[in-house]
């Protein structure tokens, strides 16, 4: 069984999951290089749409026959470690001496021959690769790109450019990151996550270590975030190693330092400063001192690369967020709903904390569903202190299909780990009674938020429902 090492080999390519956020959009961009693309997924949705209108076989449901779209058996078939090894179509086409490879293997066939900026962390990763990608479309370099969630500005989470840039979201889950070949590579942070693959803190931590490395051999750069113990760790280590590197926050050792201005309504200001030099000022349309520093992130990135700061900071303000990234979803009832992929402590910290200045006067009320009985298991307590940041909470059951439940790693467990009166938080296990539990604790000039990586995401406009049912019912 030959695996492809060029574009030209993969042939007629069957996704597995075709409708993940990853796999569509690489689905995407195997269509724009007129690759012929049929793909399965458990269920319908507006990605798949996208797909069968650009001309993808598209499967509900698996099944063997699917390795045979229009007839003829595939050539090549892309997996993703969500599938189980003992998915009938993965297995068959082993059966068959069809060539399986992951979505990471198949991307960077797809970014040979590019000048490729990858974005990592173990948050921020989004929105820093969406911030750089708008930033490179405004200084006309029309850049390929690969995002994990769609971008408001740019309409996709996937795109085949005519320029030689390509970004790409780095995903260091399953060490995916280290199958490219980068010029410049980006670090937001490095926290305890994803255990289930790298097994401890040490293992994630010299995988990230490579990626930064990756650059060396093309002369490249590194970016790198000061603030952060894990990745500021990184920084020292690369330079003796002899890459170059970018080290951007608030510390005075950082080449990008930033000064905060502060918050404004529905957004965020800070200076930008390169070695004792001020850029300009940055006025962001999206919260929170963690978007100021992705925004710098860019910003050095961006520069890195030869661009104007001043073209760059101008894009940076006109960039107006990505799908589940502090996402407004409507108001109600004088309730404003918003929607956010935060799914570890940090990431909940940060978004609560932004969502805190924001808010003004209101309260919030947020519902979060954990993703995984793992991550639940290690940081249960750490979970219950950020919820704590709000002032009324809703904890549903942990997310994770298909695995095996962990003692104590549970939504109820982590409930009783919020610090807030026992009137104000609660494990609701029900799907169908948490709108009516966020309605029912929120009033005029709070904020909502639903947050978490599973499929949260669809309660934004049921808890809109029974808002304006609400204010139906009193008039």
């Amino acid at each position: 069984m030959m695996v492809p090492d060029t574009l030209e080999q993969l042939g007629r390519v069957h996704f597995v999951g075709i409708g993940g956020a990853g796999m569509s959009g690489l689905a995407r961009l195997l269509l724009d290089r007129g690759v012929a693309v049929s793909g399965s997924d458990m269920k319908d949705s507006r990605a798949l749409a996208d797909l069968r209108e650009r001309g993808a076989v598209i499967h509900i449901g698996h099944d063997e026959a699917n390795l045979r779209p229009g007839g003829r058996l595939i050539d090549t078939l892309v997996d993703t470690p969500i599938i189980p090894d003992d998915n009938i179509e993965v297995v068959r086409a082993r059966e068959l001496g069809v060539p399986v490879i992951s979505r990471s293997q198949a991307l960077r066939l797809v970014m040979q021959g590019a000048v490729v900026i990858g974005v990592g962390g173990t948050h921020g990763k989004t929105t820093t690769t969406s911030m750089i990608t708008v930033a490179l479309q405004r200084c006309g370099a029309d850049p390929s790109f690969a995002i994990g969630s769609e971008v408001n500005d740019l309409g996709s989470n996937a795109f085949t450019g005519s320029g030689k840039y390509f970004v790409v979201e780095a995903d260091e889950s399953d060490g995916a990151f280290l199958q490219m070949d980068p010029e410049c590579v980006v670090v937001t942070n490095v926290e305890p996550d994803h255990m289930n693959y790298w097994g401890d803190f040490e293992s994630l931590e010299r995988g990230f270590a490579e990626f930064v490395a990756l650059v060396a051999p093309r002369n490249g750069f590194a970016v790198i975030c000061e603030d952060h113990p894990g990745s500021a760790a990184l920084i020292h280590g690369a330079r003796n190693a002899g890459v170059r590197v970018f080290a951007y926050g608030t510390s005075e050792r950082a080449d990008f330092r930033i000064e905060i201005l502060g918050s404004t309504r529905g957004g965020y200001e800070f200076t930008v400063f390169h070695r004792g030099v001020r850029l300009g000022d940055v006025r962001l349309r999206v919260p929170g001192r963690h978007n100021a520093l992705n925004a710098t992130a860019a910003l050095a990135a961006c520069v890195g690369l030869g661009f104007s700061a001043k073209e760059v900071i101008t894009a940076l303000g006109e960039y107006s967020g990505a799908r589940r990234r502090f996402e407004f979803r409507g108001e109600a009832a004088g309730v404003r709903v918003y929607d956010d992929y935060a799914h570890h402590p940090t990431e909940l910290t940060a978004t609560l904390t932004a969502a805190r200045e924001f808010v003004g006067e209101g309260r919030l009320v947020v519902a979060f569903q954990a993703h995984h009985y793992y991550r639940t298991a290690m940081f249960s307590k750490e979970f219950g202190q950020a919820l704590g940041l709000a002032d009324e909470v809703v904890v549903l059951e942990v997310f994770a299909p298909g695995e095996e439940p962990i003692p104590g790693a549970s939504g109820q467990a982590m409930a009783a780990n919020v610090p807030l009166p026992a009137a104000s938080v609660v494990f609701e296990p029900s799907w169908s009674e948490v709108p009516r539990q966020l309605a029912g604790r929120a009033r005029p000039g709070d904020i909502v938020m639903t947050l978490g990586a599973g499929d949260i995401s669809l309660l934004g406009p049921e808890v809109l429902a029974v808002l304006r049912e609400g204010v139906a019912d009193g008039d």
